[in-house]
């Protein structure tokens, strides 16, 4: 089969080459993609020293061509969106049953891929926030695969929400997809908020600990601004207590928050902000352009020419 695999000589240590056919354990599906889509975190932080061949790849949608061996999953024919730490940028992947949903027939499967990860990583951090029914959240990097679920999540979960973005540019569609404000970084707003998900750290989340209100969570998500992240929690306690800062990891498996999220997709109450779509043989413009943070929302790339 082909597949995107590891090559530490290839642009962005990768390159489109044979490989050999995954082999499913019993409660693993085998899986022919369709589609898989980048995560922000998966291009910008690389490991160089894998071996040569390693097929990477979190997110993949396709088609179950042979179902698990322990009867558990999807039979043959479902069209299912994945997930795993490796595997999925290629043209089968095995999948863990547990990990993976079944796609309806009137959702695009393809799009489906952008879900897995950004999706459940936004669900389970507005989670963390606790009830925000008439509550108000902020989101940094709003404009990202994480930040456009997150906006949407916490507004379906009934909060206020306050989007920060780089630019104006960024910002376009937030309030569509349910931002009540969209501002150009967490300085620029006022008044606190009760909640964030902070998907940039460094400069940020610092900005964004102190619009804290009492009580309030940070759920520290993300470093896409590849910086440390420097607190003065004395001045943080002098006359206000800011509440605490969470660091998140997603909780897998994660097969039945992505039941739900593909519920949501179906009843077009959540939006899957795809902001670059192309060939699988275009990686390497896929991945310039999520490092250069021009894709708002998600890169999906089809293997199958986008059908299905």
């Amino acid at each position: 089969m082909k597949a995107l695999v590891h090559h530490r000589a290839g642009q962005h240590m990768l390159r489109l080459d044979s490989a050999p056919a995954p082999r499913p354990g019993p409660s693993q599906a085998l899986i022919e993609v369709v589609a898989f889509s980048f995560n922000f975190g998966e291009v910008a932080f690389r490991t160089p020293d894998l071996p040569d061949g390693t097929i990477p790849g979190w997110d993949a949608a396709g088609i179950v061509v042979a179902p698990a061996a322990d009867g558990s999953g999807p039979a043959a024919g479902a069209r299912v969106v994945t997930f795993g730490w490796s595997g999925a940028w290629a043209e089968l992947r095995a999948v863990d049953t547990d990990e993976l949903a079944v796609v309806p027939a009137g959702v695009d499967l393809g799009s489906t891929a952008a879900l897995p990860v950004a999706g459940i990583t936004a669900l389970q951090a507005v989670r963390r926030l606790g009830s925000l029914l008439g509550r108000r959240v902020l989101v940094t990097g709003a404009s990202g695969g994480v930040g456009r679920y997150a906006v949407q999540l916490a507004h379906l979960a009934g909060a206020e929400v306050v989007a920060s973005v780089g630019s104006p540019e960024r910002g376009e569609g937030l309030l569509e997809l349910g931002a009540a404000e969209v501002v150009i970084g967490p300085q620029a707003m006022t008044g606190r908020v009760d909640g964030v998900v902070d998907n940039v750290g460094g400069q940020q989340l610092a900005d964004a600990y102190q619009r804290l209100s009492s009580g309030g969570v940070v759920a520290a998500v993300g470093m896409a601004s590849k910086e440390p992240t420097t607190i003065d929690f004395e001045e943080a306690r002098i006359g206000h207590d800011r509440g605490r800062i969470e660091t998140f990891n997603i909780s897998v498996p994660l097969g039945g928050d992505l039941q739900y999220l593909v519920r949501l997709v179906e009843q077009g109450r959540l939006e899957v902000p795809v902001g670059w779509r192309g060939d699988w043989h275009s990686y390497e413009e896929a991945v310039a352009r999520l490092l250069n943070r021009q894709v708002r929302g998600k890169a999906v790339l089809d293997v199958q020419g986008g059908a299905s």
